[in-house]
C-alpha cells in the first residue's frame, strides 16, 4: 500500500494520488505532494553527503574533486549541478554536468545547494 498522508483539511485517510495531485474523496480537498511526499510514495529515499532528503530537479554542488574515467581532467570541487534526476543505484543521481555531458554520481559526494 502507497504511503500518502491524510488529508490536511479534514485527517481523512482515504486520500489518494492522482498526477502530481493528491486528492481526499470525503472532503474534496486538492493539495500538490510535495517532494519529500513524492520521495515517501516510491520508497526511494536519497540524502547527501550531510544528511540532507534530495529531491528530483533539485540542485547540488560537489564537494570534491572525482576523477572521470576516460577524461584527463576531472570535476572540481565546488561544481554546481542542476536539475538532478534521482534513481536506484550505487550511483543514485542522473545529472547533467557542463563539459562532460551526462553523469552518474553517488550522493555521498554532493551536497544540497
Amino acid at each position: 500500500m502507497e504511503n500518502i498522508p491524510p488529508c490536511p483539511a479534514c485527517q481523512s485517510l482515504y486520500a489518494y494520488a492522482m498526477d502530481k495531485k493528491l486528492i481526499c474523496p470525503e472532503c474534496a480537498h486538492e493539495w500538490e505532494a510535495t517532494a519529500e511526499e513524492e520521495s515517501q510514495e516510491s520508497g526511494l529515499v536519497i540524502l547527501d553527503a550531510y544528511g540532507t532528503p534530495l529531491a528530483n530537479g533539485d540542485s547540488v554542488v560537489v564537494i570534491k574533486n572525482l576523477p572521470v574515467k576516460g577524461s584527463p581532467k576531472p570535476i572540481k570541487g565546488g561544481t554546481k549541478v542542476k536539475n538532478i534526476r534521482l534513481v536506484e543505484g550505487d550511483h543514485n543521481i542522473d545529472c547533467k554536468i557542463d563539459g562532460f555531458g551526462s553523469m552518474a554520481l553517488k550522493s555521498e559526494f554532493v551536497k544540497k545547494a
